[in-house]
């Protein structure tokens, strides 16, 4: 317990810290430990065989010895025993120039691989592009932060709290930034200017607004989705330049009824969009001036022909055409929503894609 609470505080600046490193100061410890603690013991036994001392008297001479502090001698020494306190100096200052070199390069070496990390990771996000930003490691934060590393999606976490970020399953290979979300300057780090979308979950609707209002002012293009937990606070989100908002709460009672009325729908929903063994997914793919099918009809497009996958709705500004018919003719910025394996969904983006 008290090995783990040592590494802990030797390596608090340093979260990339790995287990195999851990188990190695661990055993350097110990090795400190049995070092000392023999030095101690022969020290003792020497006193008191040679000297005859009672073994509480051994003891402290012992420890002034090793600890260098300069108190006069328990008894008078004889020849042998000066000589033997001359090795037991010795051994002792070996011990503790050793402790005292391991302890230091610890605390050095943690700092380090904690600033060499920090500077890693910068690197790393600097040269992301397209990606997200995730305001917020909370409760929600979390799922949506786990659930953007179940899908490989490029994503940048920034919280103040070190241990809920420490909480988000894969945290390894997650790419954060400590720090304060509704600072202009942390969002620049995130690299909101080159970003696709922004989620903010922070825990008081007040800071998600300034959120976007602030991400709305860095990106204008920017998608942002924010929280909100009290009625009336989505509409003045979506005034500040949210796309979208969402209340957990409204959510979560909607899917307790669901739940309750359809559990057998409910179910299936859940294992395409969120089971990794599940084989159908839910996709949406945008047709745009690059792709070449703006103007082409779903017939002429033949994607049920061509790649098996199902297209579920188009999504074309502000309206949905749900299960469509093959004559209606895709526009440039509609939205396929389509339902395929994830064999299928590749050969749909090469179809789209044109290769």
């Amino acid at each position: 317990m008290i090995l783990k609470i040592i590494t802990v505080i030797i390596f608090k600046k340093s979260p990339q810290s790995s287990k195999r490193k851990r188990m190695e100061i661990e055993k350097r410890i110990i090795i400190i430990g049995a070092m000392l603690g023999i030095v101690v013991a022969a020290g003792v036994i020497g006193y008191t065989a040679i000297e005859k001392w009672p073994v509480l008297d051994s003891l402290y001479m012992t420890v002034i010895t090793i600890a260098t502090v300069g108190y006069t001698e328990v008894h008078e020494l004889s020849r042998t025993g000066r000589i033997f306190t001359i090795f037991l100096i010795l051994g002792g200052t070996i011990s503790l120039v050793y402790a005292g070199s391991s302890f230091v390069a610890f605390f050095i070496e943690g700092q380090l691989t904690g600033i060499l990390g920090r500077r890693k990771m910068e690197k790393k996000i600097s040269q992301l592009s397209g990606h997200y930003i995730v305001c917020g490691a909370g409760a929600t934060g979390r799922c949506v932060s786990e659930e953007f590393l179940a899908t490989g999606t490029r994503f940048v976490v920034i919280e103040n709290n070190m241990a809920n970020l420490r909480k988000i399953s894969g945290f390894e290979s997650l790419l954060y930034i400590q720090g304060d979300a509704t600072s202009d300057a942390m969002l620049k780090l995130a690299g909101i200017d080159r970003a696709a979308g922004l989620v903010t979950t922070l825990p008081t609707d007040k800071d998600n607004l300034f959120v976007t209002l602030t991400a709305r002012n860095l990106n204008p293009k920017l998608r942002i989705v924010a929280k909100a937990e009290e009625d009336g606070s989505g509409y003045k989100m979506k005034i500040a330049g949210a796309a979208a908002v969402v209340s957990p709460t409204h959510i979560g009672g909607l899917r307790l009824a669901s739940e309750t009325m359809r559990p057998a729908v409910t179910s299936f929903l859940d294992r395409m969009l969120r089971d990794k063994d599940a084989k159908l997914r839910i996709a949406e793919y945008c047709v745009s001036r690059e792709c070449g099918f703006a103007g082409t009809t779903l017939e002429d497009l033949d994607i049920s022909g061509k790649t098996n996958a199902l297209v579920l709705a188009v999504k074309r500004q502000e309206e949905e055409i749900f299960n469509p018919t093959p004559d209606v003719k895709l526009l440039e910025g509609d939205v396929l929503i389509v339902m395929a394996t994830v064999g299928q969904m590749d050969k749909l983006r090469a179809l789209l894609e044109g290769k």
